[in-house]
Parts: structure tokens; sequence; C-alpha cells
């Protein structure tokens, strides 16, 4: 491993170069597994901390980290309760010293940051309350492998202004893309998570856009990408989000209005029926599940990354 120890906690915190080798790299283990893998986690072990449920997260990286020739140990997050029966900077001091890689979805990102404090081996955010980077990385795979990259395209992100959003705005602003997203009013994202999606955008090409019209920015789009109403622990909020989104749904007569050739995809898992319709998401526009294969090619990718 590099001397300076490196994290993954945001997008914003990687360069354009850091991002694109990641994505080419994804790219060639993709195209190579089974085969000719590099063992950069031999004899090494990575621990897994969920504090929310996961499928394709947590398959993936433990597919990873065996595919690079180490080994995955899941910790039950009930039983750590870090924060609750341990302390998280204590829970990052035991860790340190016994594993040689941190991956964690947790509530609030405060955590991960306090994990990533106090443990000199990488960490990488699994997701959190305010970014979910590995799904970004993953959606810039899938675009990479079926648009120019030379190109600056118009992604569209229709929906709630969470942790999705926020890394798929940190993404497209360092690739220079032009990111709009269309929530309904109050479900906007972050304003400062704007700001400085916007000030990278300044440097890329790239631009940043926040409506709550649907129409200017879906007439344009090259990819159009939605998520659920209610993230994890918002579900006492359903209801309401039903109602107050119900004029957001990805439907067909939405996908009419775009580019006969747009792409749709989805983190999953999808409400279909509700901020996504099945006929859209098994439709020939649909990228949603080759982006959650991805999950795993962009996550070894970042692990040969940090470990290089």
């Amino acid at each position: 491993m590099a001397d300076t120890k490196k994290d993954l906690l945001t997008l914003f915190d990687f360069s354009s170069d850091e991002i694109l080798e990641i994505i080419k790299l994804s790219k060639k283990l993709k195209n190579k597994r089974g085969s000719s893998e590099p063992k950069v986690f031999s004899n090494r072990t990575g621990v897994l901390i969920f504090e929310k449920p996961s499928l394709r997260t947590r398959l993936t990286f433990e597919t990873a980290l065996n595919e690079l020739g180490g080994h995955a140990v899941n910790l039950d997050s009930h039983t750590i309760g870090m924060g609750k029966r341990e302390s998280v900077e204590d829970v990052a001091r035991n860790l340190d010293r016994i594993v040689h890689l941190v991956v964690a979805r947790t509530y609030k990102h405060q955590t991960i940051e306090q994990l990533a404090r106090y443990c000199s081996i990488p960490v990488i955010n699994a997701l959190s309350d305010m970014f979910h980077p590995c799904q970004a990385l993953a959606f810039a795979l899938s675009i990479y492998e079926r648009l120019s990259f030379e190109d600056k395209l118009n992604i569209v992100f229709i929906g709630d202004g969470n942790n999705v959003c926020n890394s798929l705005m940190a993404v497209c602003a360092k690739l220079g893309h032009h990111f709009t997203v269309i929530s309904p009013r109050g479900y906007e994202p972050d304003v400062s998570i704007q700001k400085i999606a916007a000030e990278v955008s300044k440097h890329t090409g790239g631009s940043i856009t926040v409506t709550n019209d649907l129409s200017p920015a879906v007439n344009s789009s090259n990819v159009i990408y939605t998520d659920v109403w209610a993230s994890m622990g918002q579900e006492e909020e359903q209801e309401k989000r039903k109602v107050d989104f119900k004029d957001y749904q990805v439907n067909m007569d939405l996908i009419s209005k775009a580019p006969e050739d747009v792409l749709v995809t989805h983190c999953l898992p999808a409400h279909r029926g509700e901020e996504i319709t099945s006929e859209v998401l098994d439709s020939k526009h649909s990228m949603a599940f080759d982006e959650a294969e991805n999950r795993l090619h962009v996550q070894k990718a970042t692990i040969v990354h940090l470990f290089s």
C-alpha cells in the first residue's frame, strides 16, 4: 500500500484523473474477470460493517475481496454496537490493529469520517446519509461502456436530493457532465453540496442545475436517473412522500418526451410503480441491472487503487 493512506468517503476527495483511472481500471478488470486478476489483497482481510440493509453492496464487496485474493469478515452492527456499546473511535482503533480495510455502511456520514480519522488503514464509504460514492462510480462505468466520455453528457436525476443524488452530482462535476436535479419543492439536495459541485464544474466544463420543472432537462437528456422517494431511515415519511412525488414518476409518458435513445437507470432496490414503472425499468432504455453488476468491478478497482 502507498505510504499515504487513502480513503473513499466522497468522490469530491478524488481528482478527475483518479476517477477516470478507476473507471478505466474497472473496465479492464471486468474484461479479464476469472483469468488474470491482480491479487493485491492476498493475505489481507477486509471487514464489512452494515448499519443498514444491503444486497448489492455487501455481495459485491465480499466477492471483490475474495477475487482479489483476500478474505472478507462481516461484522453485525448490532453486535458491535458502534457508538453505543463502544465508541466509534475505539472500534476504529481495534480494527486498525487487526484488519487491512474497513467497508462501512452507516446512518451518519460523521461515523464514516470518524472511522477514517482513527484508522491508518483505508476506509470505504459503502453508503451514508450524505454520500454513496461506489454507486456513482458504477454509474460512471455504465455510461463509459455505452456513451463517449469525450462528450459532455446531459444527466438528469429525478427524485429526492439524497445521498445517491449527491454522489452522482460529484462524479458528474468531476467528469465535466451537465447534471440536472429535478425534485419537488423542499426535496432539493443540500445547498452546500450543490456549491461544491458547481465550483468543481467551473474547472471541468460541466454544470449543475437544480429545478422543480420536469420538461426542459428531460427533453435533451442522455441519461435519466431515479431513486426511491423515501430512503432507508425515512420510512415514516413514505406516505407523505408518495403524495409529494406523484408527478415525478419515471414512466413511459416521461420517456416519450426524452430523446429516442435516452438511457434510464436506478440504484436499486426499486419500488416498481412508485418512482419508476416496470415498463421503463425492464425496457430497452434501462441499464439499471448493468449498473448493479458494475458495482463489483468498480469496487475491485477502488480496492486496487487504494492498495497500489
